[in-house]
């Protein structure tokens, strides 16, 4: 077993994981990254983690046991020409979770362009909660754990599934190393245009994951996604069970009613016909879909319906996925993890439906993931924010895209901004009490949300 394991990109959420997991299980760790920022440099430094800022070669001195390379990392880098010159032995973060973590666990996998995170973190409560003490990796920090990642007391671990490539020599979906027994596919859309050329391609990826779990395993998908659909006819050999929300009209094996109009209570119905009503502190019909998949994948090893249904209730959320950061002077200031038009409709439309929405649904978005500003998805957003009242755009220095096309597109009141202190002072001059801005970006935003929270506070 390699002693000293030095991690290339080691603060982003995947990669910050599998450093806490690694020194978890006693490897001295180390790492380095261009960008070193709480909450995850917060979190590493905790564990006894040593964070090097950059990529000069030097850090390859001594030389590690192993290097852990980053998907974030490309050819040409220093550290990363340094690595090969020395012939140092290398992996991925995926491959090294597969072969020396996962192997031998019952792994259970949760896969879909949108709800990942927040489906795998209440997965993995529902275990911990039923005292199952299961590992879990998160590309987020779940509320209930306060942690995005832990190796476990048992043979369970919870997984969120990436269909994004591994690293650059390995060109493969990260989740093909995982290996699961439990797969939960949520749904499946066109994405990361910066590797995929169109949906088929991401259907292939997604095609090659279920080739890979046992006869024995689980496949949750839902009852209605055509694109997953066309995923089981290529070929699948592993059980199914389906998932529907809010439909008498169509069967499925797991079923959720909604009780509210922005889903804060509901019911849950099993393949068995037993229902259980719950209230939990999420909003939204698309985490009812996530609260229904990982109630089929929590039954799929054990859980009864009266168990998985106290866990939903005690469910506390995840950061950045419609997380409130505050209310100053009476104005909600929420932070939502954004990369896709569809989960910005998602959140919008919740946020318009909330019972006790006082105020206008105000919108600020930071188009930032590949796909976004490649503008391949700009025809989508004008009707993805027609939930708003007002809808703030950012676009950085630098950074190209069609923001002009779908502010003029726009089927609400809009406006463009290229200058993070003037989009400051222009949603704290618009905005009233009983107003609720919703902040959405898949990155930092420069600090905008603090910057927001202090102007209004003043």
């Amino acid at each position: 077993m390699a002693k000293h394991i030095h991690i290339l990109g080691i603060c982003g959420t995947f990669m910050g994981g599998v450093a806490q997991l690694a020194r978890s299980m006693g490897y001295r760790v180390t790492g380095s990254d261009a960008n070193i920022y709480p909450p995850m440099s917060t979190q590493l430094e905790a564990a006894g983690i040593d964070i090097i800022e950059g990529y000069d070669p030097g850090q390859l001195n001594p030389a590690p046991d192993l290097v852990v390379v980053g998907n974030a990392m490309s050819r040409g880098n220093p550290v990363v020409e340094a690595m090969l010159d020395k012939g140092l032995a290398y992996t991925s973060g995926p491959q090294w979770l597969g072969e020396v973590l996962l192997r031998g666990k019952w792994v259970l996998a949760v896969a879909g362009t949108h709800g990942k995170t927040t489906t795998t973190s209440i997965l993995a409560w529902l275990l911990e909660h039923a005292g199952m003490n299961p590992g879990f990796l998160v590309g987020g920090v779940a509320l209930n754990f306060g942690q995005s990642a832990r190796a476990g007391g048992s043979d369970f671990f919870v997984i969120e599934a990436d269909e994004y490539d591994t690293a650059f020599f390995d060109k493969r979906s990260k989740f093909l190393h995982y290996r699961p027994r439990t797969v939960v596919l949520g749904n499946l859309e066109f994405d990361h245009a910066d590797i995929f050329p169109d949906l088929a391609a991401i259907e292939r990826q997604f095609h090659h994951l279920i080739r890979c779990v046992p006869s024995t395993g689980l496949v949750i998908k839902p009852a209605d996604s055509a694109a997953i659909d066309r995923v089981i006819a290529a070929g699948c050999w592993t059980p199914q069970q389906t998932l529907m929300v809010n439909s008498s009209a169509q069967a499925a094996d797991w079923q959720v009613t909604p009780l509210s109009a922005a889903g804060e209570e509901f019911l849950l119905r099993d393949p068995a016909g037993h229902v259980e009503q719950i209230a939990w502190s999420m909003l939204g019909e698309h985490n009812l879909a996530n609260a229904c998949a990982a109630a089929a994948a929590a039954h799929h090893v054990g859980l009864p319906l009266t168990v998985i249904a106290e866990g939903l209730r005690s469910f506390k959320g995840v950061k950045r996925r419609l997380e409130l950061r505050g209310t100053p002077r009476g104005i909600e200031v929420f932070d939502d993890f954004a990369h896709h038009p569809t989960a910005i409709s998602y959140t919008l439309e919740t946020m318009s439906k909330r019972q006790d929405r006082k105020g206008r649904v105000i919108a600020v978005i930071e188009p930032r993931s590949n796909s976004m500003r490649s503008g391949v998805h700009a025809e989508l957003l004008p009707q993805a924010t027609q939930s708003a009242d007002y809808v703030f755009w950012y676009q950085p220095p630098g950074q190209s895209g069609k923001l002009d096309e779908i502010v003029s597109n726009s089927l609400v009141a809009t406006s463009l901004h290229v200058d993070l202190m003037e989009l400051v002072d222009a949603v704290a001059s618009m905005v009233v009490p009983g107003d609720s801005v919703v902040i959405m970006s898949n990155g930092g935003f420069g600090g905008f949300h603090k910057l927001l929270l202090d102007r209004l506070a003043q």
